[in-house]
Order: structure tokens, then sequence, then C-alpha cells
């Protein structure tokens, strides 16, 4: 399973899987359909953003194995 990290660019988290743009849209990243953002690494937009980038990244793998896990 793919592991997210903060040097992605938040079109291949997206790219990855569309179901986590929840966990980017609630931590505050509401732009997720700019141009701009989609070249974007997560650390970037999080700093951006005054966000975590840390605890974002922990949000985002935590779902994403959540949505992993239930597909099995």
């Amino acid at each position: 399973m793919a592991k997210i990290t903060k040097d992605m660019l938040i079109s291949e988290i997206i790219e990855l899987d569309p179901r986590l743009i929840p966990v980017l849209m609630m931590a505050g990243m509401h732009c997720i359909g700019c141009p701009a953002s989609q070249g974007e690494s997560l650390e970037e937009a999080a700093f951006v953003h005054g966000i975590d980038a840390d605890e974002l990244e922990t949000a985002l793998n935590e779902q994403y194995e959540k949505i992993q896990s239930e597909q099995q």
C-alpha cells in the first residue's frame, strides 16, 4: 500500500484516492480545485494554510488505510 508523504503533490494524493479530499477540506484546504494547489506539495500547501504538515500527513494516512481496509 502506498504511503502518503509531505513531499507528495496535492494532485498525486487526490489521484491516489479522491476519497481523501474531505480530509484536506476539513483541514482548511478549500482550494483543492485551484490549479496552483495541484503543483504544491502537501508540506507547501500546509504551510500556506497554517496547518501542521505532520498532523495532516498522519490524518491522510489514517484515512487512506481505513479506505483500503474497507475494500478488502
